[in-house]
């Protein structure tokens, strides 16, 4: 082959990329990680989840957050325990959240709601005298990937879980997309490892 003619050919892509030419295809986001030792574990029986929306507007039909945490629940094989309501108070929050921990049969306490900065937002509050120990990864974990839908509105988010009377606790923002986002990439993965830690299972 005449040097002219090895000129005249198309370098690769990858050999353009690597001289600082044309980019190379940007790659496709990575899934979501699973745990790889709770990937494929199985409950002796259903983990049960006590619900409890916080708000002064939304509840039966209206909160549609709580009814997407349902079902995503019930399709991972979760039992609900109980479904509840409540004014964005202190005072109601700590009670409902003290009724479900008195429950034998719950394993975890999941809110939605009351988590922003607004002066009702009282969710942390209310919850924090009752945890034993607070698990910091949770919330840290969630507002790292709600920058991608929300930006920097993610670090106004208190989202977190923590235990209380050997029992998961978990407290979510209100919205659809958070609670959707906080079930299928953060809780229901580990939910099952989580609640066999505790010595519930």
């Amino acid at each position: 082959m005449t040097a002219a003619r090895r000129a005249s050919r198309p370098r690769r892509a990858g050999a353009r990329a690597a001289r600082g030419g044309a980019r190379a295809p940007a790659r496709r986001a990575a899934a979501p990680r699973r745990g790889v030792h709770a990937s494929g574990q199985h409950a002796s029986r259903p983990v049960a989840v006590a619900l409890v929306t916080v708000s002064d507007t939304r509840s039966g039909p209206a909160d549609t957050s709580g009814a997407l945490a349902e079902r995503l629940l019930l399709r991972a094989g979760a039992r609900l325990a109980g479904r509840a309501w409540v004014r964005d108070t202190v005072v109601a929050i700590r009670s409902a959240a003290r009724r479900a921990l008195a429950r034998r049969d719950v394993d975890v306490l999941l809110l939605t709601g009351g988590t922003g900065v607004a002066p009702r937002d009282v969710t942390p509050e209310a919850l924090r005298p009752l945890l034993e120990r607070e698990l910091p990864g949770f919330g840290e974990r969630f507002r790292a990937f709600s920058w991608a839908s929300v930006g920097s509105a993610a670090w106004l988010s208190r989202a977190g879980a923590g235990v209380a009377r050997g029992r998961l606790v978990v407290y979510l923002p209100g919205s659809v997309g958070a609670v959707r986002d906080a079930l299928e990439q953060l809780l229901l993965p580990e939910l099952v490892h989580a609640v066999r830690l505790l010595g519930r299972l």
